[in-house]
């Protein structure tokens, strides 16, 4: 009889121990740094009532949520699309009488339906700023988005910041829905002549903004200083200012972190998820990934749809994109500590005496932060070394003597007793010292 295929769903994928690896090393450095600025990690559910989730997301994401049936209660549920409707929920129920600010972080997996290729799951990471002064509030928001994008440790980095007001008031002239629609796509692809063409329907005032918006994108200073040069409408006008004062806050908050100004731009024709945010936008790059790594923003209404009437702001990390943008550039998952197999002078279990030295030394080495794996001869140690993600096999071999194996076949080095320092690791390891050892090991390793 056959055996039926082993699949996965379209879009969902299994990582192995060395993408493992990478993913949860950059999960864990984002939330050190979220917490470094004051953020407190929560847990949300998978999934959640359906109706309940759909309150706090925006059209798009409504559209990629995944419902099906509990089948204990028969609720109708939804996989989460996103986290942040999680954390207002969170805070307007849970934390109602906790007064702000509140810092909230979190991270984990999400799951869309998108085009043509069935769902997909996506690790994030991310942060909530509840109920502080926008002014304030902002200017954190990109100092904490420029430490995440620090926490990345890829060379090439740009953020760029936006405000909806400039694109809302622009479209709010269009005559009817499709009119706007069409202006829309046209911002989108930043089309000059589509928007000429689209904003002849527009207010004879608005006409020319609306090709100005086309352009207006850029270093950050250079843009204001462009903006600011238009007859913009009263709100319009005051979200250029307020833009003008984040960046100064924000350079006083992250001091010498702060980026670059080839590094910080400004897109006021941006489009994205205008309909869901209420005033910054902001847009995280780095070198290896074609897409924005990093995206948030101001939604001072979404509380309110869980009754708590509070601003806020907060942006998520695609832990993924961001993993395979350090691939691409060819960069190695970092890894804390060393990860060693050890294995003893004798494969037999009845030999309680090697065992006991060997499960000694691991003691040892785990106490001092390796990672350690008691293991029998391997037939080829590179291959078993490389399958199992581990840097180095330690094979002891009698009283005074060892092998270290490593991934490659042809970095085989014996410690000789009379070795310059390697027969003294071994011995300073079983007199109870695993420095020695571990700094020789480091040293190859990286």
């Amino acid at each position: 009889m056959d055996t039926p295929a082993v699949r996965l769903p379209l879009g969902v994928r299994d990582f192995l121990p060395r993408a493992a690896a990478r993913r949860r090393e950059l999960a864990e450095r984002l939330l050190a740094v979220f917490e470094s600025w004051g953020y407190a990690r929560i847990i949300t559910p998978a999934y959640e009532c359906a109706d309940v989730l759909e309150r706090g997301l925006g059209a798009d994401a409504r559209a990629a949520a995944i419902r099906f049936v509990e089948p204990a209660s028969g609720e109708v549920v939804a996989l989460r699309p996103d986290i942040t409707p999680q954390v207002a929920r969170v805070v307007a129920s849970r934390l109602a009488d906790a007064p702000g600010p509140l810092r909230l972080c979190y991270e984990g997996a999400v799951t869309r339906l998108t085009s043509g290729a069935g769902q997909r799951e996506i690790l994030q990471a991310g942060i909530e700023l509840v109920d502080l002064d926008a002014s304030l509030g902002d200017a954190e928001l990109v100092a904490v988005a420029t430490a995440a994008m620090d926490a990345m440790g890829l060379a090439e980095r740009h953020l760029d910041l936006g405000h909806v007001a400039l694109v809302r008031c622009v479209l709010a002239g269009a005559p009817d829905d499709e009119a706007r629609a069409r202006l829309r796509t046209a911002l989108a692809r930043k089309d000059r002549r589509a928007v000429a063409r689209h904003a002849a329907a527009l207010p004879p005032e608005l006409r020319p903004l609306a090709e100005e918006l086309v352009e207006l994108w850029g270093p950050a200073q250079e843009v204001l200083t462009r903006a600011a040069a238009l007859p913009w409408p009263p709100e319009a006008a005051l979200a250029l200012a307020h833009l003008r004062h984040v960046i100064e806050s924000y350079r006083v908050i992250a001091g010498a972190q702060a980026l670059r100004d080839d590094e910080l731009g400004i897109d006021l024709g941006d489009v994205r998820g205008f309909e869901y945010y209420t005033g910054l936008r902001i847009a995280g790059y780095v070198g290896g990934a074609p897409e924005a790594v990093l995206s948030g923003g101001r939604y001072d209404t979404l509380l309110a749809r869980y009754g708590r009437d509070a601003p806020a702001t907060g942006f998520s990390v695609d832990i993924e994109a961001v993993a395979l943008a350090q691939r691409a550039l060819g960069m190695a998952p970092s890894r804390r500590g060393v990860w060693l197999a050890l294995c003893g002078a004798s494969s037999d279990a009845r030999d309680a005496r090697g065992l006991a030295e060997a499960a000694q030394l691991a003691r040892t080495l785990r106490a001092a932060g390796a990672k350690v794996a008691l293991t029998p001869p391997q037939a080829s140690w590179p291959l078993f070394l490389r399958g199992a993600n581990l840097d180095v096999a330690l094979v002891l071999d009698g009283e005074s003597a060892a092998t270290l194996q490593w991934p490659a076949a042809r970095e085989t080095e014996a410690l000789d007793p009379l070795g310059e320092g390697l027969a003294s690791a071994l011995a300073a390891l079983r007199l109870g010292h695993a420095q020695p050892l571990l700094e020789l090991i480091s040293a190859r390793v990286s």
